[in-house]
């Protein structure tokens, strides 16, 4: 009982109520115009509304939507896990942490002892570590339709799948579509088994920000067909990466649709195709194909195989930009027959490197139809190889050409940069999907960002916080918001990453000045529709303005990257109905008039044309981020 009368948190709580019972007996005078009288002065969410009041010398009205952002801790749990973060403990408290604070993390997986030893039908199964299904399994068909479909989070471990099965047909047909942040790995399909054959057709197609693994499909096998439809069509950010499909299998026909079809921004790892296989017959379709700005290493397709046929199809097809790498495809191979159809054909050529075509192969019959315009070419066998086609821009100026409508509409969405002249009333224009897809979070109080570690150097203690493992998925959260903070401003640019409410203000007001009022579009309401301007308003008389914006980075804790950049114009505009006139919607646009600074490959020259420093440029504010100006 003394230990307890004598804590900071007895005093805390004596002293929160003896301020509530002062302000009763005051009759209600009020702290502040937005605080109930009924919640705790200490709580964080009270303590940022009195910092308002302090730094803030606007008379408009608090935005309610930055508030609703501030921590829900209440003042017992908010000095309590600070006192955990000064003493570097929090990692001890994760879960409860991550729940009080409203946080983003992922569950900590535990192993699954379920065996599945006869025929089986699975229709869902959903953020579990899955530890063995169908080993050693003789005859039979396992069908396996759902597995973590649609999840917002999905954290799943699937272990191995019909490993040493004999003359067993599997079927996979969906692997987490559709889901959003996604923490995957699939250790083994297949491997060492003999007959039978495999169907897996969809691996987090149309997934938002994977970070996936598969490790081995079809090593070992023998005598077993199998087929891989999709592997990660239509992805947005994050990685990917496969290991091994059919290595060291013996007379196995494998198929291999497509892989990272249609992908945004995707960083994608390939490391064998066939390797060591045996009379192999293998086809590849589809890599990359349609991608914008990727990021592909392909090492290794059929090294080492024997006797084998291989194909492959399209690689990076259609592509726009990025930065390619194929290490070794037949190399060191025996009697195989070879052929490669497309690499790098595309509208807006990136950085290409091809290591090893055929390379130190004997007896091989090795053609190459098309490989685009790039920088290197090297390490292919000199005897044996044929070019049917070989685009080399020996100047090493390369023809940056407007894509096609269709080609457009997937990298670019319609509406999502859009000209000055278009903030008009009565104008048509596309509405983009402004919709905010990262999970939903909450600013952590200054009195605990202010004791978490947030820097490169400290990248060990930050992964133990948040028990990020290596090669997972928030490892690669958090140093890409590292990235992002740490790097060098562009040129005219001023930036801070904030992680609380008090930040964000204290960032705004020294660029602003303390006249200062935050701007949001007010919903998303017309999103992905065609809609129509209605009356438009120029902040600050419409002339040249400052403003702070603030667009969010994915992060355990709510996490703000927040800019300055010189030259622009801020203006809020009715949205209405394009059918009915109604409004539906008011938008806040930013117009960036120096675009100089810009990459010549910047989504929005590919939208609306022309280049770098030639036109302005602007975009909605979207869902949950927001511009700071001065008030009018």
């Amino acid at each position: 009982m003394l230990h307890l009368l004598s804590s900071p948190l007895f005093f805390l709580l004596l002293l929160s109520l003896c301020f509530l019972n002062h302000v009763n007996y005051l009759g209600g005078t009020e702290i502040s115009d937005s605080i109930d009288m009924k919640q705790n002065p200490f709580t964080p969410k009270a303590h940022l509304i009195r910092y308002w009041d302090k730094e803030i010398r606007s008379n408009l009205p608090k935005s309610p939507f930055l508030l609703s952002k501030a921590s829900p801790l209440n003042a017992v749990d908010s000095a309590s896990f600070a006192k955990l973060a000064a003493q570097n403990a929090l990692s001890s408290v994760l879960p409860s942490f991550c729940s009080s604070a409203k946080l983003f993390c992922f569950p900590d997986l535990s192993n699954s002892l379920e065996k599945h030893d006869t025929d089986s039908n699975f229709a869902r199964y959903l953020n579990k570590n899955f530890t063995n299904y169908g080993t050693s399994r003789v005859g039979g068909a396992d069908s396996f339709k759902n597995y973590s479909d649609g999840d917002n989070l999905p954290v799943d471990s699937f272990r191995r799948y019909s490993r040493d099965a004999v003359g067993h047909h599997d079927k996979f047909s969906n692997y987490a579509p559709g889901s959003n942040v996604a923490d995957q790995s699939f250790n083994t399909y297949g491997a060492s088994a003999s007959g039978g054959a495999g169907s897996f057709k969809n691996y987090n197609e149309e997934v938002n920000v994977p970070h996936l693994r598969f490790t081995s499909y079809a090593s070992e096998g023998n005598g077993r067909a199998h087929s891989f439809t999709t592997y990660a069509e239509k992805t947005n950010s994050g990685s990917e990466e496969f290991a091994n499909y059919g290595k060291n299998a013996n007379g196995a026909p494998n198929a291999f649709t497509g892989y990272g079809k249609e992908t945004n921004v995707i960083g994608s790892g390939f490391s064998n195709y066939g390797e060591g296989a045996n009379g192999a017959n293998d086809s590849f379709t589809s890599y990359g194909e349609d991608g914008n700005v990727p990021n592909n290493r392909f090492n290794n397709y059929g090294a080492g195989g024997n006797a084998a046929v291989e194909s492959f199809s399209n690689y990076r097809d259609q592509a726009n930009v990025g930065d390619d790498s194929f290490q070794s495809y037949g190399k060191d191979s025996k009697s195989g027959k070879v052929n490669f159809a497309n690499y790098g054909n595309s509208f807006n050529e990136g950085t290409d490197v091809f290591k090893g075509y055929g390379e130190a192969a004997r007896g091989q019959t090795v053609g190459f139809k098309m490989y685009g315009v790039n920088n290197t070419f090297k390490d292919y066998a000199k005897n044996g190889v044929t070019f049917a086609k070989y685009n080399n821009d020996s100047s090493g100026v390369q023809n940056i050409k407007k894509p096609s409508g269709s080609l457009l509409n997937r990298w670019v969405e319609p509406g999502k940069f859009f000209r000055e002249s278009v903030l008009k009333k009565g104008s048509v224009m596309a509405m983009p999907d402004i919709q905010d897809k990262m999970p939903k979070r909450s600013f952590l109080p200054r009195t605990i960002v202010s004791k978490l570690p947030f820097s490169s150097s400290k990248i060990k203690d930050m992964k133990e916080i948040f028990h990020a493992v290596d090669n997972s998925s928030m490892e690669s959260i958090i140093k890409e918001a590292l990235g992002d903070c740490e790097r060098a401003p562009s040129a005219g640019e001023t930036k801070r990453c904030v992680g609380s409410v008090e930040d964000m203000i204290d960032f705004a007001t020294s660029i602003l000045g303390r006249n200062v009022v935050v701007r949001t579009t007010e919903n998303v309401n017309g999103s992905k529709k065609k809609i129509v301007i209605g009356s438009v308003k120029g902040i600050n008389g419409g002339k040249v303005t400052k403003s702070v914006s603030c667009h969010q980075s994915l992060f355990p804790y709510l996490l703000y990257y927040c800019h300055s950049v010189p030259k622009v114009r801020v203006y809020e505009a009715d949205i209405l109905d394009a059918n009915t006139k109604a409004k539906i919607n008011h938008g806040v646009a930013i117009c960036h008039l120096d675009t100089s600074a810009w990459s010549p490959t910047h989504g929005a020259f590919l939208a609306l044309g022309s280049g770098p420093g030639k036109i302005e440029v602007c975009h909605w504010i979207f869902e949950n981020d927001m511009t700071w100006t001065t008030a009018d």
